[in-house]
């Protein structure tokens, strides 16, 4: 019996590596860092590892000003005004949303962390470190939901905040979590109270049905109501997709449906087109043993129709970095070499995206991808001179 077990772990394991053994004598040699050999991904002029912003997926400077005066000042008037001044129904609104709430749930988690090396780890029964003796991480969102109880963007934010510190603080399922959810239901109904038009609040809703479990009939609901107020609204679709798929609340055919329906509605220049690349995404296998997947028809239908997406859409969509992104990992595994890198250049130097926000460091992940590509495309005849700008 162990002889048994033990040869179809070794045909699993050839089913793994043997098409990368097959794809290295095809072209692509590994070669050790520093080799003259190597690929150097320095002479396309992409922006070294470190330099990264793992922040954003794309440019918005007038945002990274005003993060830089909020953290360094503790004074939110500056984001407030950011966000008074950004129209309601856009993607960018909603971009802007999410990142003070990180920037803000991140601050907190930095100074938990510093509480706790300084103090040592807080107990339940032990003394407790009191308040003033704590960094004041996040601090000017509590003193902009104090001072500006009325503010629709610091309502928002503060809904926004609680979602994201939901999924970063407390497993999904607990006490904890549900707790923190709830708190962020009651806030996205004050935050769309204070700005009926926004479908901001809604959308931060979207995670709190995926989390609280809504039924599908309360989900549809919530749904409506966004579409209602953006019914082409990308990052509105993207959060709705996670609820259907799989590992949450649906399947892979409900996800695989629900992405389908709304790239066929898609108006001209819409980057919904692109959501059934999406759908692939959120359901691609653990470990891929079926050889050729990356080339099969479910992924290159879904993967072209991401291309005519970007190509058709406005060059400053401020969701098309997300969509370029993730055509990155598809077009790499596919070997896609050449398409590959003409989306690399054009979104090197921001990886606040998916694929690479799932790892743990988002610009290794970014940077091994970025290697690859300019590997095989030089191992295909490829060079600086020859790639489109």
């Amino acid at each position: 019996m162990e002889i048994l077990w033990f040869l179809i772990a070794m045909g699993l394991l050839a089913a793994v590596i043997v098409p990368f053994v097959r794809r290295s004598r095809g072209g692509i040699r590994q070669v050790a860092p520093g080799s003259p050999d190597a690929a150097d991904p320095a002479a396309y002029g992409f922006v070294r590892q470190e330099a990264l912003d793992v922040r954003l997926p794309g440019p918005d400077q007038d945002l990274l000003d005003v993060l830089d005066v909020v953290q360094r000042t503790q004074d939110w008037r500056a984001a407030a005004q950011l966000l008074a001044g950004t129209p309601k129904e856009g993607e960018v609104r909603w971009q802007r949303v999410q990142a003070f709430a990180g920037a803000a749930s991140l601050e907190l988690q930095a100074s938990s962390v510093s509480a706790q090396a300084k103090e040592g780890p807080l107990v339940k029964d032990g003394p407790l470190v009191k308040e003033a003796q704590r960094p004041a991480g996040g601090a000017w969102l509590r003193a902009w939901r104090a001072e500006s109880p009325k503010d629709a963007g610091g309502a928002a934010v503060h809904a926004e905040f609680l979602v994201q510190q939901a999924w970063r603080s407390s497993a999904a399922g607990t006490d904890e979590f549900r707790i923190i959810l709830e708190e962020a239901r009651t806030v996205c109904g004050e935050a769309a109270l204070l700005a009926p038009g926004d479908p901001v609040p809604y959308i931060i809703e979207l995670a709190v049905a995926r989390g609280l479990g809504y039924p599908p009939e309360r989900f549809d609901q919530l749904w409506a109501k966004v579409i209602d107020r953006a019914p082409a609204h990308m990052g509105a679709h993207l959060a709705a997709l996670h609820y259907w798929c799989e590992k949450w609340h649906g399947s892979r055919e409900e996800a695989d449906r629900f992405a389908t329906a709304a790239a066929a509605r898609a108006p001209q220049g819409s980057l919904l087109a692109a959501l059934p690349l999406f759908a692939v995404y959120e359901h691609l296998p653990e470990v891929n043993l079926v050889q050729g997947f990356y080339q099969s028809a479910v992924v290159t239908k879904a993967v072209e129709g991401a291309l005519f997406a970007v190509h058709a859409a406005r060059h400053d969509d401020p969701m098309l970095p997300h969509v370029r992104h993730l055509l990155i990992l598809f077009l790499v595994r596919s070997e896609r070499w050449a398409e590959a890198m003409n989306q690399l250049v054009r979104v090197d130097g921001h990886v606040g995206a998916l694929p690479w926000t799932h790892d743990g460091d988002p610009a290794a992940e970014y940077t091994v991808y970025r290697a690859l590509a300019v590997a095989g495309y030089e191992a295909n005849g490829g060079s600086p001179a020859t790639l489109p700008r």
